[in-house]
């Protein structure tokens, strides 16, 4: 199977996903509209990456703009499994065994079911901590790069390396370095499961959460079920504040400086008219549609601002569970398997899914995927959510 949409070096053991810059390397992020762009500087988490001594093996196929549910939307190749059902090239690469480890971008959490669909874990990390410069950027308040691997630890040794305060970005933490361990005891822990996501989410999905929890009970933790009954609105209003990002990053794609442009067009509007519309997909078109509308004058109110508005009551709630909580135990979509499907549907698809990833995405608090499962933690709790995996990892099921 082809997971790499451009080969660096086949004796490499990382690859990046095609939303992050490696000089020399084109990147297009998975659209159209981005051939031909070649970058002349390369990610920061890439950098640290190269300078510790990791190599590239290559960029691996990616949804347009990771907007989708797991990379289906990309011009450039679609990964599927064995069966033919759908996960992401990165986390499928990782399965194979052809890398150890890879850094994607999480926009809207298609690395971390990407992670549940092909078996491997998938760390986001709290927002800040690894720089996102040298990204191809769609919703800059939200998306973070993490580290898909096969085990906690393959995660810990990368995102160590790739965390940590960076100048050119101006969203970046702080603090000079980020130190993780995968080895905190679980006993005594105290772990949420949240009780609407849970019943949201298939049979397969629900047998997949309660083989980790007697995994967690028997090693001495504790889990119980709690309501979070926002968790909707939360979803709507990441999707309204997402679109209305990507409707802003994208519209730099014009056909007239890189990437794309028509080969038919009579004036500079053409241009720009021909370009987009041959150059992007449906999925990203949808979304500019949809954040235009939210971000217009008659809408800005009830839809944007109010958006922003639930963004900070998830990150009360948040505080709030946290407070009496180690960690949060929930799906990471609502099944286990994706069949291939129209792609004319992925925006209302990918909005039912946002439903298991948008609280990460909105309040920056990490999120890892392991075994199936999806765990939060409080911000800076990585620590917390790849003891907890290491630990399930290493009991038998």
């Amino acid at each position: 199977m082809n997971y790499f949409v451009t080969e660096i070096d086949r004796a490499g053991t990382v690859a990046v996903d095609d939303t992050i810059l490696v000089k020399g390397c084109e990147a297009k992020a998975g659209s159209h509209i981005l051939d031909g762009f070649v970058p002349l500087f390369s990610s920061d988490a890439v950098e640290r990456l190269v300078k510790a001594g990791f190599t590239l093996r290559g960029k691996t196929h990616t949804g347009e703009f990771g907007l989708d549910i797991a990379g289906e939307t990309s011009y450039h190749g679609v990964c599927k499994k064995a069966d033919g059902t759908l996960s992401t090239a990165a986390a499928e690469a990782v399965a194979a065994g052809a890398v150890k480890q890879a850094l994607c971008v999480d926009v809207n959490g298609a690395p971390r079911r990407g992670a549940a669909l092909s078996g491997v874990d998938f760390l986001k990390p709290t927002y800040g901590t690894v720089s996102r410069y040298g990204i191809i950027p769609t919703a800059c308040s939200g998306e973070q790069v993490g580290v898909c691997a096969a085990n906690a630890e393959d995660v810990e040794e990368a995102l160590s390396v790739i965390a940590g305060h960076d100048g050119k970005d101006g969203t970046s933490l702080p603090a000079e370095k980020y130190e993780y361990a995968a080895d905190k005891d679980v006993a005594g822990m105290k772990i949420a499961l949240v009780k609407e996501l849970y019943d949201a989410a298939d049979e397969g999905v629900r047998a997949a959460i309660d083989a980790f929890r007697a995994k967690l009970e028997k090693a001495g933790a504790t889990v119980e079920v709690i309501p979070v009954t926002d968790v909707k609105a939360y979803a709507t209003a990441w999707q309204i504040m997402l679109s209305a990002e990507t409707c802003n990053n994208i519209s730099r794609y014009d056909g007239v400086k890189f990437g794309y442009r028509a080969p038919v067009y009579k004036d500079i509007d053409e241009l720009y008219v021909n370009s987009r519309t041959e150059g992007m997909g449906f999925t990203a078109k949808m979304n500019v549609l949809f954040g235009s509308d939210v971000l217009s004058k008659n809408r800005y109110m009830s839809c944007y601002d109010k958006s922003l508005r639930l963004r900070r009551l998830a990150s009360e709630k948040m505080k709030e569970i946290f407070a009496g909580f180690d960690a949060v135990l929930c799906p990471a979509m609502s099944a286990l398997s994706v069949p291939a499907y129209d792609l004319a549907e992925t925006f209302e698809r990918t909005e039912r899914e946002l439903l298991f990833t948008t609280i990460p995405n909105l309040t920056g608090i990490p999120a890892m995927v392991t075994g199936g499962v999806q765990l939060w933690a409080a911000a800076f709790g990585e620590s917390t959510l790849l003891s907890i995996a290491a630990t399930a990892e290493r009991m038998a099921d």
